[in-house]
């Protein structure tokens, strides 16, 4: 079967073997619906402005719930006869769902749409330090099952089995006609774990394991699907700004803390990954230290404002710091520790959200992790402080606000990768013919 024969606007960019054409992320997807983007280009094929127009509305209808033919026509400029026939297109697809007409206004009651949650599904995979993680979510990214695997450390034969049997146990959960709609599976996963020995625990030869093993090349072979790979940060970031509140930025850092600390950015509403996938990389910032004895040296973010270096201060004093990873909802009262490892988190962020804040001009900085809403309610209301305590002249203000997708912001983020390239507004999709290959995430 050819891809023109499929209905559905998702598999419109398979080719004939039911496969994406390319499983690369460009360096910016899921972009802005500023109404002054919306503009083509001379040269641009009609099949292109079609697919790129149903993105917007597709990702407008995410951002706002629902919306009315006429709201959709106001927000993306186009004429109301066009945005019916899209909207039609789009419902026909099972995509979008009519909801309720909403009488009380002058003329014909309008009809709101939303997204339809049985329009599409996705796997996520989160590779962790203490856990491996995989979920199912649906078209409104709520999550349909989750499996998760404690582990000492995370090991390639490991994974591999939990995306083996736990996509075949998932999979039981959908009818034949959702499997259909599965758009694929997105890997969330730290880059270079082999260079973490000290910070995974893991033995030397099992992350010499991890070198001369690609996950995407190697788990696309146990599925039959599309498999995307994406840093773990990079993915937590794409779930908040695809998923999220992250849409009320253009632009944002975006802070995961987890057993490592990790970040993204989005910039002019397109998450930004760089030219090798790795922007928004804060875990390897340079930090200054002073001791004690007033000698000056660096480190890097990850050793100073990481759950690991919370575990490592807590079996110091002879503390239990399984609680860190058993329940990411609720560490119970671990006293002093805590909240010293809070003080220093927001020393740290502070400062390197400041710093980023002066080369990029954005708008805001998200801080997100894997742990109790009040912990992470505390790093931020203590990093706004000390943040407004710098010295910021000639800054604008910043807004710093906690995530609102939480522990599970990895995994998830991961189901969003086969998301956001196959449904999210992205302007290169009009010149989709006119262009040769994709940039790796």
């Amino acid at each position: 079967m050819q891809a023109e024969d499929v209905r559905s606007t998702w598999r419109r960019d398979m080719d004939s073997s039911g496969h994406q054409n390319s499983t690369k992320l460009r360096p910016e997807i899921g972009g802005s619906d500023d109404p002054r983007f919306s503009d083509t280009s001379r040269g641009t094929n009609q099949a292109g402005v079609r697919l790129y127009n149903e993105r917007l509305i597709l990702s407008l209808v995410r951002k706002h719930v629902s919306l009315a033919k006429i709201d959709i026509a106001r927000l993306t400029g186009l004429s109301p006869q066009t945005t019916t026939v899209i909207v039609k297109r789009l419902e026909a697809d099972g995509l979008l769902l009519r909801q309720t007409p909403i009488r009380g206004r002058v003329g014909q009651p309008a009809v709101p749409f939303s997204l339809n949650p049985d329009g599409a599904f996705a796997f996520g995979l989160k590779i962790g330090r203490k856990s491996s993680d995989l979920v199912l979510i649906d078209f409104c990214a709520q999550v349909r099952m989750k499996i998760s695997r404690p582990h000492a450390y995370p090991s390639p034969a490991s994974v591999a089995a939990l995306v083996s049997e736990g996509i075949a146990q998932m999979s039981t959960t959908l009818t034949p006609a959702q499997l259909e709609r599965v758009a694929g599976l997105g890997i969330a996963a730290p880059f270079e774990l082999w260079n973490w020995e000290r910070e995974v625990g893991a033995p030397r030869d099992v992350l010499d394991q991890w070198r001369h093993f690609d996950p995407q090349t190697e788990i696309s072979k146990l599925v039959s699907m599309p498999v995307f790979l994406c840093n773990d940060a990079t993915s937590a970031c794409a779930a908040e700004h695809f998923f999220g509140e992250g849409w009320q930025f253009r632009d944002f850092i975006y802070v995961f803390i987890g057993s490592f600390i990790g970040g993204g950015l989005v910039l002019e509403g397109n998450l930004f990954m760089g030219r090798r996938g790795n922007a928004g990389a804060i875990g390897s910032v340079p930090m200054l230290r002073v001791d004690a004895a007033g000698v000056r040296s660096h480190q890097q973010l990850i050793r100073s404002a990481s759950i690991f270096i919370l575990e490592q201060r807590l079996l110091a004093i002879g503390g239990d710091p399984s609680v860190l990873w058993g329940q990411p909802s609720d560490w119970g009262d671990l006293g002093v520790v805590l909240d010293q490892w809070i003080e220093d988190v927001a020393e740290d962020l502070s400062q390197v959200i400041l710093a980023a804040h002066a080369v990029i001009d954005c708008e805001g900085a998200v801080i997100d992790g894997a742990m109790p809403e009040a912990v992470r309610q505390a790093i931020v209301d203590r990093t706004r402080e000390k943040i407004q305590a710098l010295d910021g002249q000639g800054l604008f203000p910043l807004l710093v606000k906690a995530g609102s997708i939480g522990p599970d912001a990895r995994a998830i983020g991961g189901a969003a990768l086969p998301f956001l390239a196959n449904f999210a507004r992205d302007r290169e999709v009009l010149f989709r013919n006119q262009v040769q290959g994709d940039s790796l995430c």
